[in-house]
C-alpha cells in the first residue's frame, strides 16, 4: 500500500507547505516543547543520582537494589524505544510525545510516594517507558524539521538544555535531600510541572505532517526482546552475589535469554511491521553506528552512574557537593557538542569528530581507572572533562551519521534502533559493572573487616554512622571498586572507536526529513496516464 502523507491535527496549511521548509523562528518555536520534554527526561535521571545513596538507605535496600533502581528505568526505556520509533513512522508524533510525557508524570508521582524498594523500581519502569518515548521521538522530530547539514547549528540548544538539566539535576537533588522539610521524595515530584508545561508547549507549537496507513504493531517481538534482555540483565546483576557465576541459575537465565532473543530475531524477520527492521542493518552506516552506540552505552552509563556514589561514600561528600563535583564532565560534554556541531554545519565533515571522540573517551575512561579514596578534586576534574569531551563528540554525531544515510520513511526506525542499542548498552553496563562494583566492595571489606564483613548484608553504608576506622575501610573499598569499574569499561570505549573507524563519511543532506519524505512519497505515486 502506498503511504499517504497528511497533516497532523492542528497543522496549518497543506502538507506541501509544511514540507517545503520552516523558518528559523518556526523551528525554534517547535523546539521549545521538545526541549522542555528533553529537560524533564534529563532532570529525572540526574536529580535522583545524588539522592540514591540516601533513598536506598532509607528504604533499607542493598547494593543490588541501588543498581536496579537505575537499571529498571534503562531497561524499560530500552524495550520501548523501538516501539515508540516505529509508531513515529506511522502516527501523530506530537500525540506520541505527549503520551510519553503523561506516562512519565504517572511514574514520577508513584516514585515520590514509594515506601519500599520494590514499588520504587516499578515506578521507575513506568518512568522508563515515558523516557523511551522522549528519547526516540525528540530526535526523530528534529530530523523531520531540520536538514542534517543544519542540525549542528541547533546543537548548542541541545547542549545547553542537556547541560542545565544535568548540572541542575544533581544540585537540586542534593539540596532536596539535605533539606529536612523536603527530602528525597521531592526529587521525583519536581519534574511533574516541567512535564505538564512541555505537553502544553507541544500542543501549541509543534505542527508536522505524518504518515497514515494500515499498520500492525509487532507486540510479540517487543515482548520477546524485553523478556530476553531482562533475563540476561537478571543474570549479570545477581551472579556473583546471590549465586555463583558457574551455577544452574546462570545456565537457566543465560539459556532463557538466548532462546528468547533468538525467537525475537525469527519473529522480526517474518512480520510485516517488525519492531526492529532487520534489513536496516544492511546499511553499513546504520550497522556500525549501532555497534558504536551499544559500546558507548556500556562504557558511559556503566562507568559514570556510580560516580555520585563514589563522591559521597569514598570521598565523604554531601549530596549537594557531589552534584557540584560532576560539573567538569558536564561542561566538557556541553562545550564539545556545541563546538563540534557548529564546525560540522560550517564544513559538512563529521567523521573526524567521531574518531576524536572515540580516542578521547577511551583516554578519559583510562584516566578515571586510576582514582581512589585519596584522589584530589583537581585531578578528578581533569579526568572528567576529558571523558565529557569524548562523549560529547560521539553521541549526537552517531545519530547524525545514521539519520543522514537512510530514507526519510525510515528515520524513526533508524533513530530508535540507535537509541535502543545505546540504552541496551547502558542497561547491560550498569548491571554488569554494578555487579562488579558490589563484588569488589565485598572483597575489600573482607580484607578490612575480616569475617565481620559477612554481617554487613551487602547494604549501602551511611558514613555518618560509622566509627573512624570503619569509615576509612569503607571509603577505600568504594574507591578501589569504582576505579575497577572504569578500568573494565575502557575496552568498550576503545571498541567503539574501532567501529567508528570503519564508517564511511558521506556528504550531509541539505533537505529536512519532511522535504525528503514529500519527495519520496511523490516518487512512489503511480504515474498519471496521459490524456487522449
Amino acid at each position: 500500500m502506498t503511504a499517504a502523507v497528511t497533516p497532523e491535527t492542528g497543522a496549518a496549511g497543506p502538507t506541501e507547505g509544511a514540507a517545503s521548509g520552516m523558518t528559523r523562528r518556526q523551528i525554534l518555536q517547535a523546539m521549545s516543547g521538545l526541549m522542555a520534554g528533553m529537560f524533564v527526561a534529563i532532570l529525572a535521571s540526574t536529580v535522583v543520582s545524588n539522592a540514591l545513596p540516601r533513598i536506598i538507605a532509607d528504604l533499607h535496600g542493598t547494593q543490588s537494589s541501588y543498581t536496579w533502581v537505575v537499571t529498571a528505568e534503562l531497561l524499560a526505556m530500552t524495550a520501548t524505544v523501538p516501539i515508540w520509533g516505529k509508531l513515529s513512522d506511522l502516527y501523530d508524533k506530537k500525540l506520541l510525545i505527549q503520551l510519553s510525557l503523561s506516562m512519565f508524570v504517572v511514574g514520577s508521582l508513584v516514585a515520590g510516594f514509594s515506601h519500599s524498594v520494590g514499588l520504587l523500581i516499578v515506578s521507575r519502569v513506568v518512568q522508563g517507558i515515558g523516557a523511551g518515548g522522549l528519547t526516540a521521538l525528540a530526535q526523530v522530530v528534529m530530523a523531520a524539521i531540520i536538514p542534517p547539514r543544519e542540525l549542528g547549528r541547533y546543537s548548542g540548544i541541545f547542549g545547553a538544555v542537556f547541560a542545565v538539566g544535568t548540572v541542575a539535576g544533581p544540585l537540586i537533588g542534593g539540596v532536596l535531600v539535605d533539606t529536612s522539610w523536603l527530602g528525597w521524595r521531592w526529587c521525583f515530584f519536581i519534574g511533574v510541572p516541567f512535564a505538564l508545561l512541555a505537553i502544553v508547549l507541544l500542543q501549541l507549537t509543534l505542527k508536522l505532517p505524518t504518515i497514515r496507513r494500515e499498520v500492525k504493531i509487532d507486540y510479540v517481538g517487543a515482548v520477546l526482546i524485553m523478556s530476553g534482555v531482562s533475563s540476561l540483565l537478571l543474570w549479570v546483576t545477581l551472579a556473583g552475589n546471590n549465586f555463583d557465576w558457574a551455577s544452574w541459575q546462570t545456565a537457566a537465565l543465560v539459556s532463557a535469554g538466548v532462546v528468547l532473543l533468538a525467537a525475537a530475531v525469527w519473529v522480526e524477520s517474518r512480520v510485516t511491521e517488525p519492531i526492529i527492521p532487520l534489513d536496516i542493518f544492511r546499511n553499513r552506516t546504520v550497522a556500525l553506528t549501532t555497534v558504536a552506540s551499544l559500546l558507548v552505552g556500556v562504557a558511559m552509563f556503566g562507568g559514570t552512574v556510580f560516580l555520585s556514589q563514589y563522591f559521597q561514600i569514598s570521598l565523604g561528600k554531601s549530596p549537594t557537593t557531589a552534584g557540584l563535583m560532576s560539573l567538569p564532565m558536564i561542561l566538557g560534554l556541553m562545550i564539545s557538542t556545541t563546538v563540534a556541531g557548529q564546525i560540522i554545519s560550517a564544513r559538512g565533515k563529521w567523521k573526524g569528530f567521531l574518531i576524536a571522540g572515540g580516542i578521547i573517551m577511551t583516554a578519559g575512561m583510562g584516566l578515571l581507572s586510576t582514582i581512589g579514596a585519596d584522589s584530589s578534586f583537581g585531578l578528578l576534574s581533569v579526568y572528567m572533562v576529558v571523558l565529557g569531551v569524548g562523549v560529547g563528540m560521539l553521541m549526537q554525531n552517531l545519530v547524525l551519521a545514521a539519520q543522514n544515510d537512510v530514507p526519510a520513511s525510515e528515520l524513526g526506525a533508524a533513530t530508535s534502533v540507535l537509541s535502543f542499542f545505546r540504552s541496551l548498552g547502558g542497561a547491560i553496563g550498569t548491571s554488569a559493572l554494578g555487579a562488579v562494583l558490589g563484588h569488589r566492595v565485598a572483597e575489600e571489606l573482607k580484607k578490612g573487616f575480616g569475617d565481620a564483613a559477612d554481617g554487613t548484608g551487602g547494604g549501602v553504608p551511611e558514613l555518618s554512622k560509622l566509627p573512624e576506622p570503619a569509615r576509612v575501610i569503607v571509603e577505600n573499598a568504594y574507591g578501589v571498586a569504582t576505579a575497577d569499574v572504569f578500568l573494565i569499561g575502557a575496552p568498550f570505549a576503545f571498541l567503539a572507536l574501532v567501529a567508528v573507524l570503519f564508517i564511511k563519511e558521506k556528504p550531509l543532506r541539505t533537505q529536512s526529513g519532511m522535504e525528503r519524505l514529500a519527495e519520496e512519497t511523490a516518487a512512489a505515486q503511480p504515474a498519471t496516464p496521459a490524456a487522449h
